[in-house]
């Protein structure tokens, strides 16, 4: 019986080892989304700035 007790005790752990593992990846997963989501934001927010500023500079050059 003990030897069932110790085999059940480790396949809890591995579970457990797995789930954490599954987490831990998911959350890799999330964090490059988020920075990838990031990246984008500030690539759009730096083209229409740059926009702006040529709008600007041809606003300036017909007065």
């Amino acid at each position: 019986m003990s030897s069932l007790k110790n085999w059940s005790n480790g396949m809890e752990l591995m579970h457990e080892e797995l789930a954490r593992a599954q987490m831990s990846a998911r959350l890799g997963e999330a964090q490059n989304r988020r920075l990838a989501r990031e990246a984008s934001l500030a690539r759009r927010m730096s083209r229409r700035a740059e926009q702006a500023a040529r709008q600007a500079r041809l606003a300036l050059a017909r007065l």
